[in-house]
């Protein structure tokens, strides 16, 4: 018998050896590189970093990591830098992912539409290149009437002259409003007897109701749904194509901004069949809030297999480049079918938005709420006042709600995101792309403090920064340019006192990221135990000119410590 036992423990012993010998074989030891840790509010380095089944397991120096993982596999980063895989903290995959259905009408640098005769040649020939039958929708997505040389937005006559016999809608670059042709108006059945929605504006001609094809807000949200109907069918043929866009971005968790039960379903049936390459978080519609909440099937702030549904969407008010934006003060530029204390669109009534948050405080949902007026802000500071004194909670419990953009949130709203423990997603973006357009419509002062980075941080806050894509595209480098520059088209200095460090604009799509989604632990910093995903660029952020920050390039993405996309 003893023999017996001694044969069984020396096997044992000789087996946990060979297991511990063939794990080693499987891990990764990177080094050579500067190793950018995003751990803490100061740069930190460490000289190697290992991987083993999908996590880190080891973060310091490189002769104790060799000396520890002596079958590791090692990879020289000659030179590169290495840092967590970038998380999106506001962009719209599905969206993204339509676009490849779709006439691409952006001005330059995302495209080369200049004026509205470009717009109608490109979506002529588009037509005649994919063979469109007559009577089929034609999309198109991106156009800016800020950047056309004719000052604005196409209309129904100029769509009519290149395509009399298809119904067109063509999606402003805000994605707060469209430009419908005769026969798209006809199909939707708006006309001259049609009346505004709430929280929407129908355009029309001058001393006409003649619709001009414009639709804002509200008005839009037909022609959007009925594109997505049209081109959801091809989700499948464009998921992958999607996911290795963000992956050549360095982007190793994706976010959907807003995500109907549908697509959902759709999400998770790629997860589940092993289709993600990334992480994709999904917020859902706060027009199904109630439904989806009592929907026991649906599991919030849970990964599986790569796809969770964080919380719920609210879009409250517009565009500030589309002058739909909602503010306590007026434009100071013409606003379209508007004559008198221009101050945009709130989408929804206060009394509206007060249930969207009682409902959703009420069982644990978090809330992403879109708003980029400071009117708007007030008034979702006061909906979450209203739902926590209502639900008799505490006013800066973690719920983590999210305002997404706060393009324009003032100093003293500021101080009650602190108070509230409410957290700003900002859009840097927008200093380049319309920050000379705001300072037109708004005036300098209040340009200047778009997307306040650098104060939210100062009172405390961990804002992210985002690219809302496809407002404007997937490119978490140029996020960081512009956050580090705030240069605009024209090269003037949007806000000179809110330009970050290189080291703050990456935990704005790192760390801060991750805590905005309760990532925290999972991801967003070199840390031993979180998942190994990882970005490789080709130069330092941290050590290059900051005009140059936007040049640099994403060599390799890793998620769960496999390459998924590489130069």
């Amino acid at each position: 018998m003893k023999k017996i036992i001694y044969v069984i423990v020396l096997f044992s012993l000789f087996s946990c050896k060979e297991d511990k010998a063939i794990v080693s074989q499987n891990s990764k030891l990177f080094y050579n590189g500067d190793i950018l840790t995003m751990e803490g509010d100061e740069p930190t380095y460490a000289e190697a970093v290992v991987v083993e089944n999908g996590k880190i397991v080891w973060v310091g120096s490189k002769t104790e990591a060799q000396s520890k993982y002596k079958n590791s596999e090692e990879i020289d980063l000659k030179g590169h830098t290495l840092l967590p895989g970038f998380i999106d903290p506001h962009s719209h995959f599905g969206m993204v992912s339509n676009t490849m259905g779709q006439v691409d009408l952006n001005p330059e640098p995302v495209g080369t539409v200049k004026n509205i005769d470009d717009i109608l040649d490109n979506l002529k020939k588009y037509k005649e290149k994919n063979n469109i039958a007559d009577s089929e929708w034609i999309f198109g997505w991106g156009y800016d009437d800020g950047q056309l040389a004719e000052k604005r937005h196409p209309n129904k006559k100029d769509i009519d002259k290149v395509l009399p016999n298809n119904p067109v809608y063509l999606q402003h670059t805000s994605g707060h409003m469209g430009v419908a042709n005769t026969m798209g108006l006809e199909k939707l059945k708006i006309s001259a007897r049609s009346k505004n929605p709430d929280g929407g504006n129908i355009d029309r001609f001058p001393n006409s109701q003649e619709p001009t094809g414009l639709v804002q807000e509200t008005a839009m949200y037909p022609f959007v749904r009925g594109m997505l109907e049209i081109l959801g069918s091809k989700q499948a043929e464009y998921f992958d194509t999607t996911q290795n866009y963000y992956a050549s971005n360095g982007i190793t968790t994706a976010q959907d901004g807003m995500t109907d039960r549908n697509t959902i379903r759709f999400f998770q049936s790629q997860a589940d069949s092993g289709k993600f390459k990334i992480d994709l978080i999904s917020l859902a519609g706060y027009s199904e809030l109630d439904s989806n909440l009592a929907d026991t099937s649906l599991r919030f702030k849970t990964y599986k297999n790569g796809f969770k549904v964080q919380g719920t969407k609210i879009v409250a008010d517009g565009s500030p480049q589309g002058k739909t934006a909602f503010f306590s003060k007026p434009f100071l530029t013409e606003v379209p079918g508007c004559h008198h204390d221009c101050r945009g669109l709130p989408s929804l009534t206060q009394d509206a938005l007060n249930k969207l948050f009682e409902t959703a405080y009420n069982k644990d949902n978090q809330l992403f709420i879109h708003c980029n007026g400071d009117a708007t802000i007030d008034m979702a500071l006061l909906a979450h006042k209203n739902a926590c004194e209502k639900l008799k909670q505490p006013l800066d419990k973690d719920r983590r709600t999210i305002i997404i953009h706060s393009q324009f949130a003032r100093p003293d709203q500021l101080q009650l995101f602190v108070k509230y423990n409410l957290q700003p997603s900002f859009f840097t973006n927008h200093a380049y792309f319309w920050g000379d357009v705001h300072v037109q419509n708004l005036g300098k002062e209040r340009a200047d403090f778009l997307s306040p980075m650098v104060t939210a941080k100062s009172l405390g806050l961990k804002p992210t920064n985002h690219s809302d894509a496809t407002v404007t595209p997937i490119n978490p480098i140029f996020t960081v340019w512009t956050a580090v520059n705030r240069v605009s088209r024209s090269g003037a200095v949007i806000g000179l006192a809110e330009r970050t460090t290189p080291y703050f604009a990456l935990q704005a799509i790192t760390s801060f990221a991750a805590y905005e989604f309760f990532d925290e632990n999972l991801k967003g910093t070199l840390t031993t135990g979180k998942l190994a995903d990882f970005v490789i660029l080709d130069k330092n952020p941290l050590k290059v000119d900051p005009m140059e920050i936007k040049n640099i390039q994403v060599l390799e993405t890793i998620k769960e410590g496999k390459t998924i996309f590489k130069k």
